[in-house]
């Protein structure tokens, strides 16, 4: 399951993303969305996980926690058409 992660802190990198998400299962992959001209971070991102259960735990935990002074929104990404 893939989630939706926004207001990410410009110096967070997807090593750190993970880690934090880590610790509600196993992460499949995680992305950090980068403007394609100045490669500056645009504040969101996605992190799938491997179960579904996990994810949900990620969100509870995790929706409206800081990270590096934001307060991160968390929610189930959907998939545009």
């Amino acid at each position: 399951m893939k989630l939706f992660v926004k207001n990410i802190e410009g110096s967070v990198n997807e090593v750190l993303l993970e880690s934090i998400f880590r610790q509600f299962g196993e992460v499949e992959d995680t992305k950090i969305v980068y403007d394609k001209i100045t490669w500056e971070s645009r504040g969101f991102g996605f992190v799938t996980f491997k179960k579904k259960e996990d994810a949900q735990k990620a969100i509870e935990g995790l929706n409206g926690k800081e990270l590096v002074g934001k307060a991160l929104s968390v929610e189930v990404a959907v998939e545009k058409r």
